[in-house]
């Protein structure tokens, strides 16, 4: 089975995206190198960070948002929970979200779980891709959404279509260049069918 072992963003200003990251709460999960691939519009991904709680959540939106992020969603209450989008200022998007609608304990910066979302333009297609290039799949809904079994990784991997996760982020589905990411696997180098590249690391 390939193992799913790192996400690394890649970022124009290097010490201004550590700090960043840092200041966030998203070291720990994932790495940054310095890329000046052009790139324009949505790249094509988003970083959901689980909260337990809507005062995480909170906590979470405003450290981005003193760290030099942009609010894309505000953090509000919906039928599903709790959540907000921002973006970082490298153009990284990410979700925050709870399914608790209340707090049961004191509010803190803290991440429960982050998964990687791939925009793709078939779901089906690159669950097939993906299992044939030795990844196991954890959850599975049709074309709408697939989860890996990725227990080498603090963080999870998912497919998500391209338009519904453009827009759940509020923004267009077009873009093109690079999707300045790069995922880390055992398999060997290879880019799936959305241009999204994966290179060697160890799990």
């Amino acid at each position: 089975m390939t193992a799913f072992a790192s996400v690394t963003i890649e970022v124009s200003d290097l010490t201004a995206a550590q700090a960043f990251y840092q200041a966030v709460g998203l070291a720990p999960y994932v790495n940054v190198r310095v890329s000046d691939e052009p790139t324009t519009g949505f790249r094509g991904f988003a970083l959901s960070l689980v909260a337990s709680q809507p005062g995480d959540v909170d906590a979470l939106m405003t450290a981005a948002l003193d760290a030099g992020a942009t609010t894309l969603k505000p953090a509000t209450k919906s039928f599903w929970g709790y959540g907000g989008i921002f973006r970082a200022p490298d153009g990284t998007i990410c979700k925050v979200a709870s399914s608790s609608k209340k707090d049961s304990s004191p509010a803190a910066r803290r991440i429960d779980q982050v998964a990687l979302l791939l925009g793709v333009a078939d779901v089906k297609a690159s669950k097939r891709f993906y299992v044939e290039h030795g990844l196991a799949v954890g959850k599975s809904f049709g074309g709408k959404y697939v989860e890996f079994d990725t227990p080498s990784s603090d963080v999870k991997l998912a497919l998500y279509p391209r338009r519904a996760l453009a827009k759940d982020t509020g923004l267009p589905q077009e873009g093109s260049g690079s999707h300045r990411i790069v995922l880390g696997g055992d398999s060997g180098p290879f880019t799936d069918l959305d241009g999204f590249v994966w290179e060697t690391v160890s799990a």
